[in-house]
């Protein structure tokens, strides 16, 4: 049966880890410094706490979610499921896995704001089921569907906040999608046992906006899975215990690519001025987060068997100075 681990604080105490039990958490013994420790460790520690412990637990509503992968590296699929593909304008048919960096700078938790620069006009969200790497990969590895389990220390809830003014009109996606708190994680770590991860596919991604719903879709319906992702990384660079992968977001995001006749016409534009079209145009659809906008994502199974948790995240602004 799969576990969800959490680490918050009380306000009054030092940032600690616990097992969540029903509405209730468990504080596990001992101190852990890292995610690969608590992966490592505090998996056997909570088991042996919720099968032992007649203790109550502390209220979860009296605790504060702290991101759980800090000092994560993050790893990430783009335009990962057809639906997605499909409303982004990208060929339906493209034959490699999109792969980039988002900056550990953007992890939060998952009950933090959101904090959009005040030059970002175009700020979007994207849930993603989250991978903690559980293994260490060190070297080129084909990493098989019935071995993907020996890699995947968690499953968590993360959303690729994205402001689509930078990402597109500059290309980068590192800028576009990593400035401080772009990446809520969290609240649990779950960790499956054994005979459970295969239900990653299960797993249904949920967001809505202000209690609107937007996205809703199953993991299963990705277009890599994480065994061809892991081997395909596995080829670039070394992952270690407590890296995140990020598997890409479904389809229902703000933004959607200007018609057939509009994108001919700006075609023929200086590069600047075709830019300061799309800006403009697309600031007109409602969809784009607001300050004072609520997101709440969440992530589960529909028989409830695994439950990443909940996030509420509410989306600010600050005027400080900040890079363009």
């Amino acid at each position: 049966m799969a576990i969800n681990l959490l680490h918050y604080s009380t306000g009054n105490d030092d940032p600690t880890w616990g097992v969540v039990r029903g509405n209730t958490v468990l504080p596990l013994p001992g101190e852990y410094a890292t995610t690969a420790d608590v992966l490592h460790q505090g998996a056997d520690a909570a088991r042996t706490l919720l099968a032992e412990s007649g203790k109550p637990g502390i209220p979860l509503a009296d605790l504060t979610p702290l991101n759980p992968v800090a000092g994560a590296r993050i790893i990430c699929q783009g335009a990962n499921y057809q639906a997605h593909i499909a409303e982004s304008g990208m060929d339906p048919n493209r034959p490699y896995n999109l792969l980039f960096t988002k900056s550990s700078g953007s992890l939060t938790g998952a009950r933090d704001d959101i904090v959009a620069p005040s030059h970002v006009k175009l700020l979007d969200y994207e849930i993603e089921l989250g991978i903690v790497i559980g293994k260490a990969i060190t070297a080129p590895t084909v990493v098989s569907a019935d071995r993907v389990g020996e890699y995947i220390g968690a499953f968590v809830v993360a959303n690729d906040v994205s402001a689509r003014d930078i990402q597109l009109s500059q290309g980068q996606y590192y800028k576009g999608k990593s400035y401080r708190t772009f990446c809520p994680v969290g609240p649990y770590l779950c960790i499956p046992d054994p005979n459970e991860v295969d239900r990653w596919r299960d797993l249904r991604l949920t967001l809505s906006v202000n209690g609107g719903v937007r996205q809703d879709a199953l993991a299963g319906e990705m277009v890599f899975g994480p065994a061809e992702t892991l081997t395909e990384f596995s080829y670039l660079e070394d992952l270690a215990v407590g890296d995140l992968l990020l598997t890409g977001t479904p389809g229902g995001v703000a933004i959607h690519p200007p018609k057939a006749m509009v994108q001919r016409v700006a075609a023929l534009l200086p590069d600047a001025q075709k830019w300061k079209l799309f800006v403009k145009m697309q600031r007109r659809n409602p969809a784009y987060l607001k300050p004072g906008d609520e997101v709440v994502a969440s992530i589960r199974t529909d028989d409830g068997a695994l439950d990443l948790g909940t996030q509420h995240n509410t989306v600010t602004t600050h005027s400080g100075r900040s890079c363009k």
